[in-house]
């Protein structure tokens, strides 16, 4: 069932909205206690049961719920009667930002394995249950993920236990990470009758010798079975695999005055069958994902889609009803929540593609390289194999204190730009010829700015505009994070080519490496002053690792149509109108 389907469902209530995250559709309805569910179309079967007053009303949670064995907190609960029906669920709380507490041998395996946000563990589920990788004859079974409940309260800093002073040194670092395991989730699946299949073969009377090896036996089934469809979980346990009830009711009719040896053959017999059938399901999928092999497919088909889609993103396309089209400061953007962290991204273009791309889970928490030892801006490759550079906006502050004193005067006079303004300048810059990194997308964090604003001016300027956010686009309580891409060539040259790239270096490497000597740099350097002053800007306080020059796949400089080195501004935050 996919959008369309869902939008004309009988079961939609008026209210309820529908958003596609990571490729899954929910219908998004606000709860009677202010907190937000997402329902899949699985969970929309049951609309009426996930009301969260039939389950998660603290009297009948508290009462009616079984702690499961794990180290979460996973909890299995019926909800409550309505017209004569009811389901049991699996509600467990998503440890995502937290660290994986997981047995060395599995660490050294999956050295970076992390928690799955709550949009990528239902993404992969749903992924997995249509098995359109590996075998077609092979299936992997799971929970059915009903729910997302996100509910109204945040946890304050003392429920974390970390102090201010640490909070304040990530959000230096990893700005919008930290703040996020503020929110709570709840994801909601269905319970799956049955036994574990070390309770099982327990059940089956499998005498103590024999137990381990038949756990084994099963437990290998199982993790082959799912290498073959492309996944895997780092933290697999044989009390994930889930023998279906109706294997065991089989067992539980077995003859009680049957011969010892008969019963061990009948034992025997069902192990075999068990590990030859599909008769299990997996669950438990915080840790769940692609075998290598399947990483690359997915991630070399959503590089492709990606380009494709960077290289058309100006075409005017129709949005889904949870994305908005604004324009500010003469940029058009794709705008919309960012559901994981309670942020708002603002995405370059008219292409409702490519919001997925720049969602904070894509990005926040891959592996990065500090690009600047006085900024805080970092290159990371995304989830989805997209290079890019992302850098904390320094509106609202005055200018650090290893400036010396003419360029701080000049810093504290016109102030930090906005990112909206950053990205203006570049755009205008682009079409006036003269080239600037791609600017793709601009995110503000869900969570609360800590450090005070010294510099008021630019908000001011943005009062009025409220680019589809009530609370206006540039809030003075919230961290933005401005995101470009990582220039390696032209839109239109790297997508078409996946081996050949551009080389490209800010003045300061170029000059370190030999390319241009230091007077050679400061020329340059002004050239790119005078072009930006004929624009009617002033790039005085540009420095030379704010501009890029680039080698081509031949190793040679690539030139702009006047034979001059193609120059590439990269930072806007202290380029102002004349």
């Amino acid at each position: 069932m996919d959008m369309s389907e869902l939008k004309h469902s009988p079961v939609l209530a008026p209210e309820t909205s529908l958003i596609n995250i990571l490729g899954v559709v929910y219908a998004h309805k606000k709860t009677s206690d202010g907190g937000d569910l997402y329902l899949t179309r699985y969970g929309l079967k049951f609309d009426d049961l996930l009301e969260i007053e039939n389950w998660y009303d603290p009297e009948w949670f508290n009462a009616h719920r079984e702690r499961l064995a794990g180290t979460s907190s996973v909890f299995r609960v019926p909800t409550r009667e309505v017209d004569g029906r009811h389901i049991d669920l699996v509600v467990k709380n998503c440890r995502v930002g937290e660290d994986v507490p997981i047995e060395t041998h599995t660490l050294y395996e999956f050295i970076n394995a992390e928690f799955n946000s709550p949009w990528e563990e239902f993404s992969l589920v749903m992924e997995m249950r249509e098995g359109k990788f590996g075998p077609k004859e092979l299936s992997i079974k799971t929970q059915l993920p009903l729910a997302i409940y996100v509910p109204p309260e945040r946890l304050q800093l003392w429920q974390t236990g970390r102090s201010r002073e640490k909070i304040n040194k990530i959000t230096r670092r990893h700005p919008g990470i930290n703040l996020d395991i503020l929110r709570q989730y709840k994801l909601v699946y269905q319970w799956i009758d049955g036994l574990n299949i070390i309770e099982a073969n327990q059940m089956i009377g499998v005498e103590e010798d024999a137990l381990v090896k038949s756990i084994e036996r099963l437990n290998a089934k199982a993790i082959d079975d799912m290498e073959k469809k492309g996944y895997v979980v780092a933290d697999m346990k044989p009390s994930h695999i889930i023998i279906h009830e109706r294997e065991i009711e089989k067992m539980q009719r077995m003859a009680p005055d049957s011969s010892e040896a008969t019963r061990r053959k009948i034992q025997s017999d069902f192990i075999d069958t068990m590990v030859a059938a599909d008769i299990y399901s997996i669950i438990d999928y915080e840790l769940l994902l692609r075998t290598p092999e399947h990483e690359t497919k997915v991630k070399n088909e959503r590089r492709h889609r990606y380009l494709d889609d960077q290289r058309d993103r100006f075409k005017k396309a129709e949005l889904p009803p949870y994305l908005n089209q604004v324009e500010l400061f003469n940029v058009p953007y794709v705008h919309g929540w960012a559901e994981s962290t309670g942020g708002l991204l603002w995405v370059v273009g008219c292409n409702p593609g490519l919001f997925d791309f720049f969602l904070p889970e894509r990005w926040r928490r891959t592996p990065c390289h500090q690009l600047s030892p006085d900024q805080e801006i970092y290159y990371t490759i995304t989830k989805d194999n997209v290079h890019i550079v992302w850098k904390t906006s320094r509106v609202g502050e005055k200018a650090p204190p290893n400036c010396n004193s003419y360029r701080a005067h000049c810093i504290d006079e016109c102030g930090y730009n906005s990112p909206f303004e950053e990205f203006g300048i570049a755009h205008e810059l682009n079409n006036s010829g003269v080239p600037t990194v791609y600017i793709r997308a601009i995110y503000m964090t869900g969570n609360t700015r800590i450090e005070p604003m010294t510099d008021p001016r630019h908000y001011g300027i943005h009062r009025e505009l409220h680019g589809s956010n009530e609370d206006g686009m540039l809030r003075e309580d919230r961290n933005y994070i401005t995101i470009r891409g990582f220039y390696n060539g032209p839109d239109s040259w790297v997508a078409t080519h996946s081996d050949t790239f551009y080389s490209a270096f800010d003045l300061v490497k170029a000059n370190f490496r030999g390319i241009f000597d230091h007077d050679e740099c400061e020329s340059l350097m002004k050239l790119t002053r005078d072009r930006l002053k004929n624009l009617g800007y002033d790039g005085t306080l540009l420095e030379l690792n704010d501009v890029l020059v680039a080698l081509g796949p031949d190793g040679r400089l690539i030139l702009d149509n006047e034979g001059h080195p193609e120059l590439r501004i990269c930072n806007f935050e202290l380029i102002h109108s004349i």
